[in-house]
């Protein structure tokens, strides 16, 4: 009787403990699944970086994430007649649209994988320029000052018109505090960039054309050029 007491014991007890590893196992399978998704919902980011001596701006980047979320950095002289620079921060949403073809392109572009430089030396230098794609399983990092590639040469374009329209969302709301006199050409500079499709992502520059045109101490003819640039903006983020 005793003997079969504690054999039953010991049998229960190695049950016990292979359950307990089971779920051990589990619970690691389940921590790695988790994981794996919490991975996976995080959004990529495509990343284009420009430093150009002095130019204006002189350094600037935009990275755009695959949820439309996206940031601006810029460094630059303050105004033209001035030495002293600002960094010149801003989030925004880009469209639909520019999301996607952000993203098109860059799977064309391969990712920036492997050289995505010309290596012609001949070729005049229009900035140090670097693209960069991360997601939750890589980050690949491209530099060049020109690309034979159609797909970099089309993402260089693109983030070059979205950098104007907030160069003139930064030059505008310097102007707005410091210099109203000065917003009228501004603002006409910014009209004859849109005609010419130099500029996108016009819904960006919309909170400081919005504070223009709701300020009564500014001039009603620079009041109305604010809001029929909101006006061209409206509906979409390609140049008009």
């Amino acid at each position: 009787m005793i003997g079969n007491g504690v054999g039953r014991t010991r049998r229960v007890g190695a049950g016990q403990w292979a359950g307990r590893a089971l779920l051990i196992v589990l619970a690691g399978c389940l921590a790695l699944v988790w994981n794996h998704a919490v991975q996976a919902a995080q959004p990529a980011t495509v990343t284009f970086t420009l430093d150009f001596p002095h130019s204006d701006p002189e350094h600037y980047f935009i990275a755009v994430q695959s949820d439309g979320h996206a940031r601006y950095e810029s460094s630059a002289k303050i105004s033209a007649d001035s030495d002293e620079r600002e960094t010149y921060r801003t989030e925004f949403s880009v469209s639909d649209e520019t999301r996607a073809q952000i993203f098109e392109l860059t799977a064309r572009a391969h990712y920036f994988s492997g050289k995505i430089d010309s290596g012609n030396r001949k070729i005049a230098f229009t900035g140090s320029k670097k693209l960069v794609y991360k997601d939750a399983l890589r980050e690949i990092t491209a530099a060049y000052n020109f690309s034979p590639q159609l797909a970099v040469q089309q993402l260089t374009t693109l983030f070059q018109s979205v950098s104007a329209t907030l160069e003139f969302a930064r030059h505008l709301a310097y102007y707005h505090r410091y210099q109203k006199l000065a917003l009228d050409d501004e603002l006409k500079r910014m009209e004859d960039a849109i005609r010419r499709g130099d500029v996108m992502e016009l819904q960006a520059a919309r909170p400081v054309l919005q504070e223009i045109y709701d300020d009564t101490s500014v001039m009603n003819v620079v009041r109305a050029r604010a809001q029929r640039i909101m006006e061209m903006g409206n509906g979409t983020g390609a140049p008009h």
